[in-house]
């Protein structure tokens, strides 16, 4: 990689860590008001919701750490770099919701069983409410930056906190009605509902962590960009392209194009064909690592059978 694109890596892991930092205040900040609102009102819903706070920030200081590790220049170790950190981070965070979807479950059934009455109302609500805007307005953040960074730390925080806000809109809805009917039961009704749809969320991003990290291609946008250069060049020239090879690594996107040329060219040629389809596959690429490999089309034994998306196979 190019000293250019390194530094430009540098550039983006400062920010991303400052992204991450800003849901880290805003875990602090959303925990105290909500865990505040849970001991005046003395409700079940709004300690679930206080509860999803403290995973939201043990969640966020994980993804400080996975950004850190992820901007670790490549070793001789780790050739493409440590960019699967943050799917570590996602892992982990998907396992926390799992976890306090669980409690908040526990905790809803136990107030059922032996009902408390809650008090304050009015202040919950307007407490509860002030932190639902704080992770929205966060949320939304976050996730417009881990979409347009690539970073599914960020993602995958921002999802998490658009989680929490839904689990907020539910307890408010929840605490509003026991105010107007006085059917105690139904706080814990919803916090159960609440912590039903935190363990879907948890269960999704488990599963989208776990196939990333099992190294998934790029994005079909992304490979349609690389193949729309590859056909200008084959336009241009009288040279073809096999199936490429791709793979997402962490925010960088590794891949592997296979040029085939004419058996007369000269290897200088080829190789400066070469460079110019990597800049121009660089170019469609926010963050990549480009290896264009060529070889003469005499040289191509195409299979009878060949397997799409594999080295020596025709494009599709």
């Amino acid at each position: 990689m190019s000293t250019s694109v390194t530094a430009a890596q540098a550039v983006d892991t400062r920010i991303l860590r400052r992204f991450m930092w800003l849901s880290v205040a805003a875990a602090l900040a959303t925990m105290a008001i909500k865990g505040g609102a849970a001991v005046l009102t003395g409700s079940v819903g709004l300690l679930s919701d206080a509860m999803e706070s403290m995973v939201n920030l043990a969640a966020a200081l994980i993804g400080v750490w996975a950004l850190r590790l992820a901007a670790k220049p490549a070793d001789q170790g780790h050739p493409f770099g440590h960019g699967k950190a943050e799917y570590f981070s996602s892992l982990a965070e998907g396992s926390m919701i799992l976890v306090a979807a669980t409690l908040i479950i526990y905790t809803a059934v136990q107030r059922l069983i032996a009902p408390q009455p809650v008090a304050q109302l009015g202040l919950g609500l307007l407490l509860a409410t002030g932190a639902s805007v704080i992770n929205l307005a966060v949320s939304i953040v976050l996730r417009r930056a881990g979409h347009r960074h690539r970073s599914i730390a960020l993602e995958a925080d921002g999802k998490h906190l658009m989680t929490d806000v839904w689990t907020s809109v539910g307890v408010l809805i929840g605490i509003g009605l026991v105010a107007l009917t006085h059917w105690q039961p139904l706080d814990p009704i919803v916090a159960i509902l609440v912590g039903g749809n935190i363990l879907v969320t948890g269960w999704g991003l488990l599963r989208r962590s776990g196939t990333l990290l099992l190294s998934s291609s790029l994005d079909p946008e992304d490979i349609a960009r690389i193949r729309a250069v590859e056909d200008t060049f084959a336009a241009r020239e009288p040279v073809h392209f096999l199936a490429n090879q791709t793979v997402q690594q962490g925010q960088l996107a590794v891949v592997h194009s296979f040029l085939c040329v004419p058996d007369e060219w000269t290897v200088g040629r080829a190789r400066g064909l070469a460079e110019e389809v990597k800049a121009a596959i660089t170019g469609v690429l926010r963050r990549s690592d480009v290896y264009v490999h060529v070889q003469s089309h005499s040289s191509h034994d195409v299979p009878e059978e060949p397997l799409p998306g594999k080295p020596g196979a025709p494009r599709s």
